[in-house]
């Protein structure tokens, strides 16, 4: 089915944008409010891929947390910068967050009832629910996602070539009242922020008979590829674990910055549990995506001191995420080369991570009303978390692969300054006034 404008809008500057995730949200906000009147296309409720639950929009699949607050991180600098652009995700995130220490994490289901909301009152925004199948002409974002429908990534595969395939996974969540809380402890690492993570702790024996469960639990099947190639940002704990013994101790086990109430030392291993709502009734395994199988999952996860008995709302799932070739494809507006105005946005770019979808929308958004407007695009200083992230995706590399905000990405200083965190400060600082006079330029 080819997307075609509904009969209300009758302004000479139409736009598309195909997918209501986090992308296709920000691109459909950040083009109506610059006076474009957008038909946004989401196939949901009708049709939802394996790993969407929920009908809303902007459906955070993955974890709930958007990473690090502090500006002197590449998040919490890439989350400053959305501000500045006029994030849609922003604003929803400070209206449905919940207690998670130095993150920003939020209540999935009222996150997205906040954009949902948001964009279905958007007067310049028409909502049509149904499945695009067919490539745009002109004038439209795609940002369907790494969980593009099966139909229209064969449309997409036809008109653009070889994509990138890789595996993506999602934790478990389980209920606060099933946790044992006289075997876990309350804190945030280093006690940042306030006691905002469950922790149960392991000793070495404990960590040891864990890690022998999780490295040879059975796993569920997967049939789209034959070899496995996951997802680094978002890689199953089972995967971490066989890379060596010491390798989930080091990553979503780390005990550092916790001690242990009972023992007043920092434990040998431990796991963390963030709050998935506000009321502090669903907590998700902090970094346990999974693809075991559901029983083995409540099996080994039940070796976990305090969480013998949990109860789970949510097994984790593994499922397919497709990326394009970018490099090869993209400029670094997310402009599709050669086209007649098709952007594209979103994970299917490279960029990984929820914020990281949401900032290239924007930045799809805005070229393509500044297409429209006969203005040249927006050019990103590469100073800046968002044009960095642009300049990666839309630059030749013949071994490219997903990437999200981080430090290494942007150019170095050009003084030396010993201490990491006040060199990211300043990193940061450079950056966030470098994108505000660029913003003052357009």
């Amino acid at each position: 089915m080819k997307p075609t404008p509904s009969p209300t809008q009758t302004a000479a500057m139409r736009a598309e944008v195909i997918g209501a995730g986090l992308a296709g949200c920000e691109a459909a906000w950040a083009l109506a409010n610059r006076g474009a009147e957008v038909t946004l296309y989401e196939m949901k409720p009708a049709k939802k891929s394996p790993a969407h639950r929920y009908t809303g929009f902007a459906e955070l699949v993955c974890s709930n947390s958007l990473k690090a607050s502090r500006v002197g991180s590449a998040a919490g600098m890439l989350k400053e910068e959305m501000r500045m652009l006029g994030s849609l995700v922003m604003e929803a995130a400070a209206h449905t967050s919940v207690e998670a220490g130095g993150a920003l994490a939020v209540n999935r289901t009222d996150f997205s009832d906040y954009i949902t909301d948001k964009i279905r009152s958007h007067p310049r925004i028409t909502v049509n629910e149904r499945e695009v199948t067919e490539f745009p002409a002109e004038n439209t974002v795609i940002a369907t996602g790494p969980l593009t429908s099966e139909g229209f990534a064969d449309v997409i595969y036809e008109k653009l070539g070889k994509a990138l395939s890789f595996y993506d996974a999602a934790a478990p969540i389980v209920t606060a009242e099933s946790i044992d809380m006289s075997k876990a402890f309350l804190a945030s690492r280093y006690d940042k922020g306030g006691a905002d993570y469950i922790n149960c702790p392991l000793s070495r024996e404990e960590y040891e008979v864990f890690y022998d469960a999780l490295v040879n639990a059975e796993t569920a099947p997967l049939h789209e590829f034959d070899d496995l190639t996951v997802y680094e940002g978002c890689m199953p704990v089972e995967v971490l674990a066989k890379r060596g013994a010491d390798s989930v101790r080091y990553g979503c086990m780390k005990p550092v910055g916790l001690t242990d109430p009972r023992t007043g030392r920092r434990p040998y291993a431990a796991v963390q549990l963030r709050k998935e709502n506000r009321e502090g009734t669903l907590y998700n395994i902090v970094g346990f995506q999974t693809n075991l199988k559901f029983g083995e999952q409540k099996r080994v996860f039940g070796l976990i001191p305090g969480l013998e008995n949990a109860e789970f709302m949510r097994y984790g799932v593994m499922h397919r995420n497709t990326f394009l070739n970018s490099p090869a494809l993209l400029d670094s507006g997310f402009k599709l080369k050669g086209s007649a105005n098709i952007y594209f946005a979103g994970q299917m770019t490279g960029v990984e991570g929820y914020t990281e979808s949401a900032a290239s929308g924007i930045i799809a958004g805005i070229n393509l009303y500044r297409a429209l407007n006969g203005q040249a695009p927006l050019t990103l200083p590469r100073t800046c978390m968002t044009g960095a992230l642009a300049a990666h995706v839309s630059t030749e590399n013949a071994d490219f692969q997903p990437m999200g905000a981080n430090m290494g990405i942007l150019p170095e200083l050009g003084t030396h300054i010993k201490s990491k965190q006040e060199r990211y400060e300043a990193i940061a600082a450079r950056g966030l006034k470098d994108l505000e006079n660029a913003l003052k330029e357009v």
